[in-house]
């Protein structure tokens, strides 16, 4: 009974931590370029009682033996880099990934980070940079005059200057590829850096070496699901519960046992 109030504790702690990924995702339904979570869990170690292949007699043994379990542990919360629905904005600034890639951003540290989100801004020296005013990179700056800024499938970019004709190439829009995009640290704020596990970013031209293409005027959403998630938390809070009777039944049990009377 000792074991079970500890196993059906497990239970709880965990649908905790599934609800609380859950409700993240759900907060985060209108952020752009937000990739959901899933929560993955394992069990524990087991107690045995009777080993597998114990002899029975001299001439049998024991065909599956006797396992109790010790309840179940997160192991992972994995991110599903899965696309999201795409929306047209009509602004040049935004861009979208048709395909796989991450846009590189220079960090306020110098070091580089990577995002989804494609809602570009320009800041006070013309420059592309994010909602935080992190710039690309390599760094885009526009010209004095631009009325109208072109961005290629390619991430060429080019802009018309009042009183031109022509438009000028002011540089090109880059792309990241990792091998294990799931390995990514969350930072907040769209941003993701590199770990050991996600392994290191190969820099492309987009629409080549398995890059995406860029689409102007586009935003790539959440790829969260609403209805998905509802369903992940009504199942979550039934698992919450249904652990939580263990508790009390473990309970009942041991108050039975106390009021034993010779």
């Amino acid at each position: 009974m000792i074991r079970a109030l500890w196993t059906a504790a497990s239970g709880m702690q965990g649908q905790q931590k599934n609800i609380d990924v859950v409700a993240n995702n759900l907060a985060n339904v209108n952020t752009t370029g937000f990739k959901r979570s899933r929560a993955d869990f394992q069990d524990l170690i087991y107690q045995n009682l009777k080993s597998s292949g114990s002899p029975a007699t001299n001439a049998t043994q024991v065909p599956t033996g006797i396992q109790i379990g010790l309840g179940s542990r997160l192991a992972a919360v994995t991110k599903l880099f899965t696309a999201g629905d795409f929306t047209q904005t009509g602004n040049e600034l935004d861009l979208a990934i048709e395909g796989d890639g991450f846009f590189p951003i220079t960090m306020p540290d110098g070091s580089t980070g990577y995002t989804k989100s494609g809602a570009f801004k320009l800041d006070s020296t013309r420059q592309i940079v994010t909602a935080d005013g992190n710039p690309l990179s390599p760094s885009i700056v526009t010209l004095p005059g631009t009325t109208k800024i072109n961005i290629g499938s390619d991430g060429t970019v080019s802009v018309q200057v009042a009183g031109q004709n022509a438009t000028t190439s002011v540089g090109n829009i880059q792309l990241a590829s990792f091998p294990n995009p799931s390995g990514l640290s969350s930072q907040g704020k769209n941003i993701y850096l590199p770990t050991d596990a996600s392994g290191t970013a190969t820099i492309g031209v987009p629409g080549q070496g398995g890059l995406g293409t860029v689409s102007q005027g586009m935003l790539e959403m959440s790829n969260v699901n609403v209805a998905e998630e509802m369903v992940n938390m009504i199942v979550g809070q039934r698992a919450y519960e249904i652990n939580s009777k263990a508790v009390q039944a473990s309970d009942e049990m041991l108050q039975t046992a106390n009021n034993l009377k010779r």
